[in-house]
């Protein structure tokens, strides 16, 4: 059943087939010359209106081509506008932004692509169009032309045909005339034998008249006759036949335009869909992790967190105490306030910090200083590194050129004819001295990194950072090596005649503050200190219980007074956590049955307390 139901369906298909193409030979062999040969005026409306659709169709394209290129103009524009300025250019590191540069570009592409189908449709249809819409409005008037001067000369041979007919008619009753007359006169008795042979003379006059007249209508009917056959049977469906071929031209052209206009269209698509393709990938290439790593990377300063405000017990204290209390924790907040703040805004508060400084360090074009100590620490160092890249890279294009312009110059001076070797002398001259100022440059800029390097560890190590105790309140630097640099700026410096030596608030000399100090656990003067000295190292004799341990994550190897190296993956006790420098006191057994105790960066170690 179902393989007569199949064949059934085959050879129905293929009767319809054969019944399109019997139609398609059929209709090839129907002409307008034969089919329409009277329908002339009908023609002619035709084919004017089938130039006119033409004409529009070129219209459309030019309107279209209009839209595209202001399209693509308006995309250009776009992607101009929304270009990264250059204070954003600090923002381009993060995905996101990479993401829609990348899209902006796809976007320029596909202005690019948008303006190719512009000039595509401009050069290869609408000229096309416009030129055979010409032709065909030409060709056209010419095939009009010609049929009503075949229309006229057939109409003119049918008045010719229709005058001779009139005379055959009019001659012919004249003879009729002449003859009854003639039979009246020769039957009258009383006429004289001239008068009746003056009537048969007009009479035999009048026959040949009518002769010669049916002679000429029979001689126009003939010519008109075969003028007609000719003008309906070949000439005038000549003239039909040509503007049916016109016709067929235009549609077949507007087939070809149509076609060509889509090939436009889709010769720029696989170029489209790739721009599709750039931009999907910059939305897959945003990582709002590493994202968020680079906004911890780009506004890190490498300080900690403001430690707790100590209690003061103003019974303890004396009134002089009292004020300089106040005034080192003020002194302590405007350096906190100072180091956690952001790196954007403390370029603006450069001027105000450092309003009565030194001018040292000459400002940058962002007005930043040279060494760039008006940063926090980290953002200092990676300032000072991108600035040392920056310089070797130009001191290596500036080297090749140097070994270039040093080539050429022996060259010429083993062939003179090549050139004079004294015009590239001053070149040479010039290079030697722009490289020898870029080393310079470079020297110096490694020493600031080097002295930023050690101003981290020195200011940020125990000694530097730990608070001090005295006269039962906390003085403290903070970790951003802000002491050194307001140092060499020129600005005030708090009175430090009263707080411990450096010696003595080394972690070594068990003076920093620890975990377990009690407010006004300290001493208010100078003698007084010693006997603290004293009743500290006696109670620091004892070992310390730990707090927990820590494992450290990175190597560290101890370049400052107080702290202890250690490998990675070492487990070490914490003796004393970290009081907001930077710093936690660790400690480890060691081969002599002893301990050894010192401080490490907080940042290298994962610390887990006991409860």
């Amino acid at each position: 059943m179902l393989a007569l139901l199949a064949s059934g369906t085959s050879r129905s298909s293929s009767s319809i087939k054969l019944a399109e193409s019997e139609s398609a030979a059929q209709n090839s062999n129907m002409s307008w010359g034969t089919e329409i040969w009277d329908q002339n005026d009908n023609i002619a409306i035709h084919t004017n209106r089938g130039i006119d659709a033409l004409d529009k169709y070129a219209n459309f394209l030019r309107d279209r081509v209009a839209i595209e290129t202001e399209y693509a103009g308006k995309l250009r524009r776009l992607v101009k506008n929304y270009q990264p300025k250059k204070k954003e250019e600090e923002d381009n590191e993060y995905t996101s932004m990479q993401a829609f540069r990348n899209l902006l570009k796809e976007v320029g592409d596909l202005a690019g692509q948008r303006e190719v189908v512009s000039e595509s449709l401009q050069l290869q249809v609408i000229q096309a169009v416009t030129l055979l819409s010409k032709t065909l409005r030409e060709d056209r008037k010419k095939c009009l032309s010609d049929g009503a001067m075949l229309q006229q000369n057939l109409t003119t041979q049918l008045s010719s045909l229709d005058r001779a007919k009139r005379n055959y008619e009019k001659a012919y009753r004249d003879s009729e005339k002449a003859v009854d007359s003639y039979k009246r006169a020769d039957m009258d008795l009383n006429l004289s034998r001239a008068e009746v042979e003056r009537y048969k003379n007009v009479m035999t006059a009048k026959i040949q008249q009518s002769d010669d007249a049916k002679n000429e209508y029979a001689n126009q009917l003939q010519k008109t006759n075969n003028l007609q056959q000719q003008h309906f049977s070949m000439l005038l469906p000549a003239v039909l036949n040509r503007l049916q071929e016109l016709d067929e031209k235009r549609t077949r052209g507007i087939r070809e335009f149509i076609i060509g206009a889509a090939e436009v269209e889709s010769s720029v698509a696989p170029i489209i869909a790739r721009c599709m393709e750039g931009i999907v990938k910059a939305g897959e290439s945003i990582n709002e992790k590493e994202d968020s790593f680079k906004v911890i990377e780009r506004y890190q300063s490498g300080f900690t967190p403001p430690r707790d405000i100590p209690f003061e017990d103003l019974s303890k204290l004396d009134p002089d105490a009292v004020q300089e209390s106040h005034y080192s924790n003020s002194i302590s907040n405007h350096l906190t306030m100072k180091g956690t703040m952001g790196a954007n805004k403390l370029k603006k508060r450069v001027g105000i910090f450092n309003i009565f400084g030194s001018t040292k360090n000459s400002l940058t074009a962002d007005g930043q200083k040279e060494d760039f100590s008006d940063l926090p620490p980290n953002q200092r160092r990676k300032k000072l590194q991108g600035k040392i890249t920056e310089l070797q890279q130009k001191i290596a294009q500036e080297t090749n050129a140097r070994d270039g312009l040093m080539k050429m110059k022996i060259v010429y001076e083993a062939n003179s004819s090549l050139g004079n070797p004294m015009t590239v002398e001053g070149q040479l001259n010039e290079s030697e001295h722009k490289l020898e100022k870029l080393k310079l440059d470079l020297k110096k800029y490694q020493g600031y990194l080097d002295k930023a390097s050690q101003a981290q560890v020195a200011t940020s190590s125990p000694q530097a950072n730990r608070n001090q105790l005295q006269n039962g309140h906390r003085t403290s630097r903070h970790s951003n090596g802000s002491a050194d640099d307001h140092h060499e700026d020129g600005d005030d410096q708090p009175d430090d005649a009263g707080s411990l030596s450096s010696s003595s608030a080394s972690p070594e000399s068990g003076l920093g503050t620890s975990h377990t100090s009690l407010p006004g656990s300290g001493q208010g003067s100078a003698n007084e200190n010693a006997i603290g000295e004293d009743t500290y190292y006696e109670t620091e004799v004892e070992t310390l219980n730990p707090l927990g341990t820590c494992r450290a994550l990175y190597p560290f190897e101890a370049s400052s007074e107080g702290s202890i190296p250690m490998n990675e993956g070492e487990e070490l006790q914490v003796i004393e956590i970290d009081q907001g420098d930077g710093w936690t006191r660790v400690r480890r057994a060691n081969n002599s049955n002893g301990w050894d105790e010192g401080f490490v960066p907080t940042s290298y170690i994962e610390c887990t307390l006991y409860a």
